[in-house]
């Protein structure tokens, strides 16, 4: 999958890499049902999560619960944002 690829490709030392790749799956499963089953639609909230998550941590990220309370709020920032300058 692109967006774990994406966490796993980042430029963070292995602890850091571990607690965001676990933020990732723990994020994703607590929002995956809003998603429905359009695999494409899937693959696109997935890496807007990952983009999410990578925009709020850095090399000490140690933190899993952290880490993914920051990428939810991230994202749902981002959706808010977007969805203001439609109209």
């Amino acid at each position: 999958m692109k967006a774990r690829s994406l966490i796993d490709g980042a430029s963070y030392g292995p602890d850091a890499l571990k607690a965001s790749g676990r933020a990732f799956d723990e994020a994703w499963a607590q929002i995956a049902g809003n998603f429905g089953s359009d695999p494409v639609v899937i693959d696109a909230a997935r890496l807007k999560l990952a983009n999410a998550l990578l925009s709020v941590a850095d090399d000490d990220s140690r933190d899993v619960e952290v880490l993914r309370q920051a990428a939810l709020q991230r994202m749902a920032l981002d959706y808010r944002t977007l969805r203001a300058t439609d109209r």
